[in-house]
């Protein structure tokens, strides 16, 4: 296939990144070849706007991409966001009463160009170090009213599915809820993924005529992978993200995007 027909949006952790968090050489020049044949690459990941900025830098995304798990389309290159939208009043108050219940829950809100955490644990902690990112420390009252686009509860698997479970069956509904890491448990505004900020960006982007490229690992990433031409997993995915693929391929320490990218170059 003619790379100038394709649009390719991948996700970043698990996928594009390797487990050390790095990007291997061979995914970059696939990157490229692809670029020079026309083809429009980007990202789409559940990383807010500072947590991407590096991997968007090193792969020298030159478009728009989908941030905060769909909830955002952001222009590095311009610094601005070019579509956005905000979970309702009422995740402050899934925030208050997930903290009573659950007061050993790491809590982070992210907020455009800040991550405010009312609540803090090891599993948070970790996940900020590795990201190196210096966080907002706050109280549940100092949180901003509005610009909130994404909260992620953080803890250690066991405890997590414990919580995803209380969740599911609370009245806790006015959002959509999605598991992104053993780890991590998200909140995003209501009917939003990275589906939808797929979709806004292939509108900005006027793009509708092109073949629609995704691919991911975990179950953030599965209405993405359902809704796209070409839907792809990488080997490391979930079970049910891999179903629902049209091609899995090696995962994500073996050149993923280079092996999606020579298929695609094969229709």
């Amino acid at each position: 296939m003619d790379f100038s027909k394709v649009i390719f949006m991948t996700d970043l952790d698990g996928t594009l990144l390797t487990d050390d968090k790095q990007i291997l050489p061979c995914d970059l020049a696939a990157i490229e070849r692809f670029r020079k044949g026309g083809g429009i690459f980007t990202v789409a990941t559940g990383r807010g706007c500072g947590m991407a900025r590096s991997a968007v830098e090193k792969l020298g995304v030159d478009i728009p991409a989908v941030v905060f798990n769909g909830a955002a389309v952001y222009d590095f290159k311009a610094d601005k966001f070019v579509w956005q939208c905000e979970i309702g009043n009422h995740a402050r108050e899934y925030v208050k009463r997930l903290s009573e219940l659950f007061p050993d829950l790491g809590i982070e809100v992210l907020h455009e160009q800040t991550i405010y955490t009312p609540f803090i644990n090891q599993t948070e902690l970790d996940h900020l170090a590795l990201e190196k990112i210096e966080p907002h420390p706050c109280t549940i009252e100092e949180l901003p009213e509005k610009g909130w686009l994404k909260v992620l509860l953080a803890h250690e698997p066991q405890r997590m599915d414990e919580i995803q479970r209380y969740i599911e069956q609370s009245d806790m509904q006015q959002a959509q809820w999605v598991r992104s890491a053993p780890v991590y448990y998200e909140c995003l505004p209501e009917g939003v993924d990275k589906s939808m900020g797929y979709r806004q960006l292939i509108r900005i982007l006027g793009a509708e005529d092109r073949f629609t490229v995704a691919s991911g690992d975990y179950m953030n990433d599965l209405a993405m992978i359902q809704k796209a031409d070409l839907g792809v997993a990488v080997a490391s995915a979930q079970e049910k993200v891999k179903a629902a693929a049209d091609l899995v391929v090696c995962d994500n320490n073996s050149g993923a995007i280079a092996e999606i990218i020579e298929y695609i170059e094969s229709l």
